[in-house]
């Protein structure tokens, strides 16, 4: 009675999946897909024969013809969309200026010109307590000391606006940058295509519009839009160091490793692979949801790389500023202590 159970249940859980398959009108499921991608070499190859028979196999589960491709149909495109989701990865909601301001605050530097403009006004308003009875000693130089110190809170002042105008050049150079940054990214992202195979013929469509099921048509330079799986290559190798960190480049065959992963370079060769997994059900897009980056990391280091000239000019010109307002708040001090003397 248990196997019987067992079987009723197991035959159940398949009748399931099959309605959701027939459902969505397509062999394979979305973590099917997913899970498929993160094997590498013979085990990959094993899971494409146990599961699907070969990559043609693949193919017909995707309705997708190695050879012709999808049919372009805008109904079929979007419900594939809909299934498998849309080749891009949302970037991380940008940062407000009030942010960038905090941000600018945290300099080390411009914190110990804070603290020394603090300590600079609270002693500019300072009187030692025989203040009185020295200044009826002698009356020109009490009047010539009041005078210092009603104009002594100028200097903590002035270091406290410098810092004010350094943090708020800052945070506007930082916003304006990564809004000019954002803008080119969508532009690129725009106007970026890639070859795919549609009706039979070699189109170029802008890879926002790439599709599960898609066979793409890569070459040397390439950048792999997406994830997918080889079906035909010739000599292809291909940079993983993106993604595995490793600079040797990785030989890929359809009776080797055929899984090609998004974010790679092509470095050697040619060939046509279909479409797997795309945005942030990519490998990329999946890195990237896990580090919570969205794409701002690499945002970074193209705007230290861009800025890194002009960050050392700065710098220099920062520094001298700050070295005088130093010496100036020094000179203070020593004139508070000679006075108190």
């Amino acid at each position: 009675m248990g196997d019987v159970a067992n079987s009723s249940v197991g035959h159940h859980a398949k009748n399931q999946q099959h309605g959701a398959n027939r459902a969505g009108g397509f062999g394979c499921t979305l973590p099917e897909l997913r899970s498929l991608m993160e094997l590498r070499g013979a085990e990959a190859l094993q899971k494409i024969q146990e599961t699907y028979g070969d990559v043609s196999g693949l193919c017909k589960r995707l309705k997708t013809s190695p050879t012709e491709g999808l049919s372009d149909n805008v109904t079929d495109l979007e419900k594939r969309r809909q299934i498998y989701g849309q080749n891009f990865i949302p970037p991380k909601k940008p940062k407000t200026f009030l942010q960038l301001v905090w941000e600018a605050l945290q300099d080390v530097t411009l914190i110990i010109l804070e603290i020394a403009a603090i300590i600079s006004l609270g002693l500019s308003f300072y009187a030692p307590p025989g203040e009185q009875s020295d200044a009826c000693g002698n009356v020109s130089a009490g009047a010539e000391d009041e005078g210092e110190a009603e104009a002594g809170w100028i200097e903590g002042a002035a270091i406290l606006l410098s810092v004010i105008c350094v943090v708020l050049v800052t945070a506007f150079n930082d916003w304006s940058k990564e809004k000019q940054f954002r803008g080119l990214q969508s532009r690129i992202e725009q106007e970026q295509k890639f070859q795919v195979i549609r009706k039979g013929q070699v189109i170029q469509v802008p890879v926002a519009e790439l599709v599960v099921g898609d066979i793409a048509q890569i070459k040397y330079g390439d950048l792999l839009p997406a994830d997918g799986v080889l079906i035909q290559g010739n000599d292809l190798k291909i940079d993983e160091s993106s993604l595995t960190g490793e600079s040797d480049h990785v030989r890929k065959a359809v009776d080797k490793d055929p899984m090609l992963l998004s974010g790679t370079h092509v470095m050697e060769g040619s060939g046509r692979m279909v479409v797997t997994a795309v945005g942030v059900n990519s490998q990329t897009g999946i890195i990237f949801t896990l580090l919570g980056a969205s794409g701002e990391e690499e945002e970074k280091k193209e705007k230290k790389d861009e800025d890194i000239e002009a960050q050392r000019g700065a710098h220099g010109h920062k520094t001298s500023e700050y070295w005088s307002w130093g010496k100036m708040f020094r000179l203070r001090l020593d004139d508070h202590r000679i006075w108190m003397l």
